[in-house]
């Protein structure tokens, strides 16, 4: 079989200049003849997430222009964010998407839909989210994600409450009083497993409101299961933040602002993801993730 071309990216970094932030994917491209074993083994030589376009459909997915997966480390993903940004950005820069101004995506959490806006300083990658959902856990998982924390009450922001929010995948929505708060962090990996799995999340995602005018939130992630303990920028976990944000009346259904989440900074992998409610006749029927990609170049060329 001969190699898919792999081409090595960090997507949302706060800024191109610098050569630390973002969240790092290497995309492999041409990959339908690799098996499950394959992805996941050049997956955990990676360390990161990676996504495999393939160029025909899967299974039972309605017919799209491709079909990606997605792996972390330790296991496949339904949806990774950050990967498909990646996938799009570079698949645009090779003049490898078809002619139209969107394209749509098969993923295992179904349908994805993904624009390009070229801009004066490069090309933005926009993809689509479905309306998230917001659900109350019980007190009694509450109480036990503040212990794996080491938080309290009083370091919660007044008001809020810890939810589990989803567009693509559950994300333990975590509300703190402020970025001191945020930042002091540092729960046990196991632990933080243990919980999710009793509360069916896929990690938990602390996030403090540093700037509500200008809709900006700082936030971390600790995954259930990835193979690494922190993720420096996901893109799934901001969508859904979006929404639980909207039940907390921080943002609004008329709003054309984009929500800005921050998050990385802690890591030394600064990252800013912009979310944008999708509106259909005034109903929010999803959103738009984005962020800027950059190419990270091994030995002056990626593997092709």
């Amino acid at each position: 079989m001969k190699p898919p071309n792999a081409y090595n990216l960090s997507v949302f970094p706060y800024s191109l200049d610098a050569e630390d932030g973002g969240n790092p994917t290497t995309i492999f491209l041409h990959a339908d003849e690799m098996s499950s074993e394959q992805m996941q083994s050049l997956t955990k030589e990676s360390g990161h997430e990676c996504g495999f376009v393939l160029s025909r459909n899967t299974g039972d997915k309605p017919q799209s222009d491709f079909s990606m997966r997605y792996w972390v480390p330790n296991h496949e993903m339904e949806m990774c964010g950050h990967a498909t940004v990646g996938a799009v950005w570079i698949m645009n820069k090779l003049g490898l998407l078809p002619p139209t101004e969107s394209v749509s995506i098969s993923t295992k959490s179904g349908i994805v839909e993904a624009r390009v806006d070229r801009e004066e300083l490069g090309p933005r990658i926009f993809v689509s989210q479905p309306a998230g959902s917001v659900e109350d856990i019980a007190h009694a998982h509450a109480l036990e994600i503040m212990s794996c924390l080491d938080i309290t009450l009083d370091d919660l922001a007044p008001g809020f409450k810890i939810r589990n929010a989803c567009t693509s995948r559950t994300k333990t929505l975590i509300p703190l009083k402020g970025r001191d708060v945020l930042n002091k962090l540092s729960p046990d990996s196991q632990s933080v497993g243990e919980i999710c799995e009793k509360i069916n999340s896929t990690g938990f995602y602390p996030y403090a409101v540093t700037n509500a005018d200008d809709q900006i939130v700082e936030a971390r992630q600790f995954p259930k299961s990835a193979g690494y303990a922190e993720d420096p920028a996901t893109g799934v976990a901001a969508a859904a933040l979006s929404f639980g944000l909207l039940e907390h009346g921080i943002l609004s259904v008329d709003t054309s602002k984009s929500l800005f989440v921050r998050q990385g900074w802690r890591m030394g992998k600064p990252s800013e993801i912009q979310v944008q409610f999708r509106l259909q006749e005034d109903k929010i029927e999803g959103c738009w993730i984005s962020g800027q990609v950059r190419q990270i170049v091994a030995n002056d060329k990626d593997t092709e």
